[in-house]
């Protein structure tokens, strides 16, 4: 998999969008295995803040989340595996010092949104790249659940459709997830580098 558009797009303009990342059959695969979760009941509401301050607080975010690890189905394998291959490419052109992924699927209801946010914390700059993927197949206009991503040369809604990428510094670009009319599904990550320790 070539990650030369999406490095080149991140270095020219801050942030990339590239609408056919995965191939069909591995984002139905990660829809699926969405859906297992959500049966089993592993998808919670999602908080905001980290540590012990973390809060749901339905009138900022209303997603329901659950985290990927290592070994939990065959599709997330695939998946962090691909991701770890865009770490070293970010790290090779980049110099970032990335040294790990994080990421959760995350389960909008209709109606829910995500209020306007950076992705990295006031207190811990670890988190560097952010990376969403969108796995919304049947998705048409007039669903919301767009990301509206605030630029420098204004506002951008980018449309949930699956298998589209998008990738951005973590630290510069604000964002919200506007209302949604149907169930809206992604994975959400984060590009993560050693945190600096205050003195």
């Amino acid at each position: 998999m070539s990650f030369t558009p999406i490095i080149d797009e991140l270095a020219n303009r801050g942030f990339a969008l590239h609408k056919d990342f995965l191939s069909e059959d591995m984002t139905h695969d990660l829809v699926l295995e969405c859906r297992r979760r959500e049966r089993e009941g592993s998808l919670t509401p999602a908080g905001i803040g980290r540590g012990g301050a973390v809060a749901v607080k339905e009138g900022i975010r209303g997603d329901r989340i659950d985290w990927l690890e290592p070994g939990q189905s065959a599709a997330s394998d695939r998946y962090l595996a691909i991701m770890d291959e865009l770490r070293l490419a970010l790290n090779q052109v980049f110099f970032l010092g990335l040294e790990e992924f994080e990421c959760h699927f995350a389960l909008y209801p209709p109606g829910a949104f995500y209020k306007t946010h950076l992705d990295r914390f006031r207190d811990d700059d670890s988190r560097t790249v952010t990376a969403l993927l969108y796995l919304n197949h049947d998705w048409q206009p007039g669903h919301g659940g767009e990301m509206r991503m605030y630029l420098a040369q204004g506002a951008l809604d980018v449309a949930p459709v699956a298998g589209s990428l998008v990738v951005f510094m973590s630290a510069d670009i604000p964002h919200e997830v506007l209302p949604t009319a149907t169930e809206r599904l992604a994975l959400t990550g984060w590009f993560r580098r050693r945190a600096v320790q205050p003195f």
